[in-house]
């Protein structure tokens, strides 16, 4: 077992709060001893070396008595804990933990679907239920009901809602449409939130505020409280979908392309989550960077032509879809014709006429609510391949665009890897996801990785763009960057920790919210 612990805590404390923990939950449910089980919640895609973020123990609790159990122990002992709800945040960290010396609380066993409405299109569920659970649930009972799928299909629901993702349907927008939750605090009091601290409530999935101060937010991306149960409104199946993609032959048609999405996407004629996605994104899906190059650094424009012509892509690729009755999208779709297709070079794709194309396959059933892993073939454009995501928030405006596509390629190339990005729109602003593809197995190359994501996140935070999620290795990094009026939100995030949790249990060191004695001790 790596013996690395916090300098308040023995190892026999350690090992003896494992004991307790062991009895709580079952032997087969608490991993100790060093060995496959324990590092298979090592981060896969790290940049730094696996012992980096590697826990000392884990426990897998099923149901908040246990979770309650689990945290006395841990209040009894000061172990800090990490917790995580699937463990499959492979962009951001994985299952690992924020360092070593914490002990993992993984809530896979947690994994009911505690209600599905079919009248209101809601769903009750625990941290471990997958997008490929609920969304077979829903087919198996027959429920004309879509839900909202992130990339990776294996990934919690809850999980990838409290960390702010986003998806491909009308329903993009996961913590938007999420409606109640259910908490546990570190000192085990469990509260629910919203309608659903009204006893006998009616209204839980139904109304996401209740009477006084909305809490939901402080429990996302936070280590404030262990979030048990949560409410996600789901899409009613509707009448027609029309998916469609367009791609642009040229670089600098971003701009553009961008400039003519806004008003569509504020006016919600495209209702759904729209991609502006780069080349190398699409190609790398369904090829790799060695069938075209054996050479070190980023492709050339003569390889990218021609990868662009192999697949009929465009150095950008625009995704989209339609939903409704067919004259509704058949108006909508003149409206984007018109603004979309007025860009030179523009060329449309529709149902059947890119058949057995595997980047475009999976974005059609991403865009209609079924889950898949086909997104993660991205990571083999590289022997070794690892990623990590670098996703810095952009308005939807050409200028910003142009400049943070350009910014984040220049330092791609010098640090001698591709751009492979896409932008994904919401309402009035695009998450731009450059994903860093890299030899995980080189070791400089590693290197490499972690220093250009460094100097992306000072550059974007000087340039007014800020991160919306990342790496446990870049959360003080970033945190940091969140400095207006002398880091007067960071300072409020520190005064909740040490309201909440006292003994700085909960995931110390998520987003850079630190408990006050390690604080100091950073200090």
């Amino acid at each position: 077992m790596p013996q690395v612990l916090p300098d308040w805590l023995t190892p026999q404390q350690f090992q003896q709060a494992v004991k307790e923990m062991r009895a709580v939950v079952g032997d087969k449910w608490v991993f100790y001893e060093d060995g496959p089980a324990l590092r298979s919640y090592r981060d896969a895609y790290s940049t730094l070396d696996d012992d980096a973020f590697l826990p000392s123990a884990v426990v897998a609790p099923d149901g908040v008595e246990e979770i309650q159990k689990i945290l006395k122990i841990a209040n009894d002992y000061r172990v800090p804990l990490w917790t995580i709800s699937s463990g499959k945040n492979f962009a951001y960290g994985g299952p690992a933990p924020r360092k070593s010396g914490y002990v993992v609380v993984d809530l896979k066993r947690m994994n009911r679907i505690i209600e599905v409405n079919e009248e209101f299109a809601y769903a009750l569920v625990e941290p471990g239920v997958t997008y490929f659970q609920l969304y077979e649930y829903i087919q198996k009972k027959g429920y004309k009901l879509w839900i909202d799928p992130a990339a990776p299909g294996w990934g919690s629901v809850l999980g990838n809602t409290l960390e702010h993702g986003v998806g491909y349907t009308p329903y993009g927008d996961h913590y938007m449409m999420h409606c109640g939750m259910e908490v546990v605090l570190a000192d085990g009091t469990v509260l629910r939130t919203g309608q659903g601290s009204l006893p006998g409530t009616q209204c839980w999935q139904l109304f996401q505020y209740g009477f006084g101060p909305v809490l939901d937010g402080i429990f996302t991306q936070s280590n404030l409280g262990i979030v048990t149960k949560m409410g996600m409104w789901l899409m009613p199946e509707p009448p027609g979908y029309m998916p469609f993609m367009i791609t642009y032959p040229n670089e600098d048609d971003l701009f553009a392309i961008t400039e003519a999405v806004r008003p569509l996407k504020v006016n919600m004629v495209i209702p759904n989550g729209a991609f502006t996605v780069g080349l190398l994104w699409e190609a790398a899906v369904k090829t790799t960077k060695a069938q075209y190059s054996t050479a070190k650094g980023p492709l050339p424009d003569s390889t990218l032509k021609k990868i662009a012509s192999d697949h009929k892509l465009g150095m950008w690729n625009f995704y989209a879809a339609l939903y409704g009755p067919k004259p509704m999208m058949d108006n909508s779709f003149k409206l984007v014709r018109d603004a979309l297709g007025s860009i030179p070079g523009a060329k449309f794709y529709f149902d059947g006429d890119r058949k057995g194309d595997p980047s475009w396959d999976y974005r059609v059933k991403l865009m209609r609510g079924i889950p898949n892993m086909t997104e993660f073939n991205i990571v083999n454009w590289v022997n070794g391949g690892a990623h990590i995501d670098f996703s810095p928030i952009s308005p939807t405006r050409g200028e910003d665009a142009v400049k943070q596509y350009e910014m984040i390629k220049t330092r791609a190339h010098e640090y001698g890897f591709d751009y492979i990005g896409e932008f994904a729109v919401g309402w009035r602003d695009m998450h731009h996801v450059f994903q860093l593809i890299f030899n995980r197995s080189d070791e400089a190359e590693r290197k490499r990785a972690h220093e250009l994501f460094g100097v992306l996140i000072d550059e974007a935070a000087k340039a007014g763009y800020g991160e919306y999620r990342t790496h446990l290795a870049f959360m003080d990094q970033i945190a940091g960057t969140y400095d207006w009026n002398d880091g007067a939100l960071w300072k409020l995030h520190h005064r909740l920790k040490d309201a909440l949790d006292p003994n700085g249990i909960l995931s110390p060191g998520k987003m850079g919210i630190w408990p006050k004695h390690m604080r100091e001790e950073k200090a």
